[in-house]
């Protein structure tokens, strides 16, 4: 069941998407991350390619 709203009660309705400083650090942390895992799993691959590895 819908209530019919007047003029006055639509002006007061407040709502979307608001983009914060947390969100942005979030968004940023996030890509920092995926680009660290992106460079060590590079280094890793060739390192083995090469041969250029530490003996355990």
């Amino acid at each position: 069941m819908s209530e019919i709203i007047d003029e006055k009660k639509l002006s007061n309705i407040e709502g979307g998407l608001s983009v914060s400083g947390t969100l942005i650090n979030a968004f940023t942390s996030g890509i920092k991350i995926v680009l660290e895992v992106g460079r060590s799993f590079g280094t890793s691959l060739r390192r083995i390619i090469s041969g250029n590895l530490c003996s355990i």
